[in-house]
């Protein structure tokens, strides 16, 4: 009787220790060819839980801060499907690039590596090595406006300016950085693809510090081999929004009537 007991025991344990989640991705390197500068290279690495337990990702490590991943979060169930997203960025970055991204979690490998790499190409280089048959097909960036006036704004404030972005181009329209002498423009939204003859709407956060009449021009980058888009952000700020908005009248300060 006791040996049946223990010979149960040992059945339960052994059961208990193949009861984990695995994570099998479809495939673990990514060759992104010709990247044109300016662009966020973005893949999704997809893979599938074939184990018996549910899979959850702890955290996700890139090899350098050019490369932003993103995952799954909520647990994996057995059957079903995760990603990992990897995402580079080629400002500034002309040349070939080869990056890690190490996936961290409970399944039965705790760690499993995952390649990007690519050819960033200048965008000048890259249009002049096309046919124009080849460059009638590129992506292109067209704007509803190219410029926006906040008006008066108090400092401090971090408005945000909408714009419509339409790709009447062959392929899809991929944004990648923005950037500005005044490093005060970046986005709170943007889509990642945008497909030929659609359009989307992206957000420009303006975070400017300084007061007085401000005009700040930002470059928005993208895979639009006819160039990148220059947005001109304007705005009057002020210190304090109410007290601008005071005269005095004798020894009474009253607003403007």
């Amino acid at each position: 009787m006791k040996h049946f007991a223990s010979l149960f025991i040992a059945v339960l344990l052994s059961l208990g220790a193949r009861a984990q989640g695995v994570i099998t991705f479809e495939k673990d390197m990514h060759d992104f060819g010709s990247v044109p500068e300016g662009t966020m290279a973005t893949h999704e690495f997809k893979f599938k839980n074939t184990g018996n337990q549910p899979v959850v990702i702890a955290n996700v490590q890139a090899s350098c801060g050019c490369t932003t991943p993103d995952w799954t979060k909520t647990p994996v169930m057995p059957g079903k499907f995760g990603i990992v997203k990897a995402m580079y960025s080629s400002a500034g970055r002309p040349g070939v690039f080869n990056k890690t991204v190490t996936v961290t979690s409970n399944a039965t490998v705790p760690s499993v590596v995952l390649s990007i790499k690519g050819d960033v190409v200048n965008k000048e280089q890259a249009k002049a090595s096309m046919t124009p048959a080849q460059l009638a097909q590129s992506p292109r960036l067209v704007l509803d406006r190219t410029a926006h006036d906040f008006g008066k704004i108090e400092s401090g404030q971090q408005p945000v300016a909408k714009f419509t972005v339409k790709n009447p181009g062959k392929q899809p329209l991929e944004l990648g950085m923005i950037t500005s002498a005044c490093n005060c423009v970046g986005y709170k939204s943007v889509p990642p693809v945008i497909k030929p003859g659609q359009s989307a709407t992206v957000e420009l956060l303006y975070a400017q510090r300084q007061t007085g009449q401000m005009s700040d021009v930002a470059t928005l980058s993208s895979n639009d081999l006819n160039g990148d888009v220059k947005i001109t952000l304007k705005a009057n700020i002020v210190r304090d929004l109410n007290n601008s908005s005071m005269v005095k009248e004798s020894s009474a300060t009253v607003p403007f009537k």
